[in-house]
């Protein structure tokens, strides 16, 4: 059975709750929680993993800055990240793609849409 590493990057205690709740639907999947881009990449040098979900808002370092350092490492660069906001602008939406995001929700999340996000970035048959 395939395993899969989630690495949930946000700085709510309950989104980030929800978000794994939603993520361990899947078989065979690991999370690992970061309350903020400090703490993700602080995982990322211990881990590898399978995909990312970052929220943009977040202290001591955004979701923005996080994907812009993850694409840039060659160990993680090539790692999906699904960017989560309740922002919700066109602009925001843009930045984050334009920064190498796979994909932009926006808060609050939908489980299936997550879902459905994370089927397609990693290629998972139902």
């Amino acid at each position: 059975m395939a395993e899969y590493n989630f690495l949930v990057v946000e700085d709510s205690p309950t989104m980030r709750q929800l978000i794994s709740f939603s993520l361990k639907r899947l078989r065979g999947a690991r999370i690992v929680e970061a309350g903020n881009g400090v703490e993700a990449l602080k995982k990322l040098s211990e881990n590898k993993f399978n995909l990312i979900v970052a929220d943009i808002n977040m202290p001591l370092m955004d979701g923005l800055k996080l994907l812009s350092i993850v694409r840039k490492d060659p160990n993680h660069s090539q790692v999906p990240v699904i960017i989560v906001s309740t922002e919700g602008t066109e602009a925001d939406k843009e930045k984050g793609m334009n920064l190498g995001a796979n994909a932009y929700l926006p808060k609050p999340i939908q489980t299936n849409e997550l879902l459905r996000t994370v089927k397609e970035l990693l290629k998972i048959g139902d």
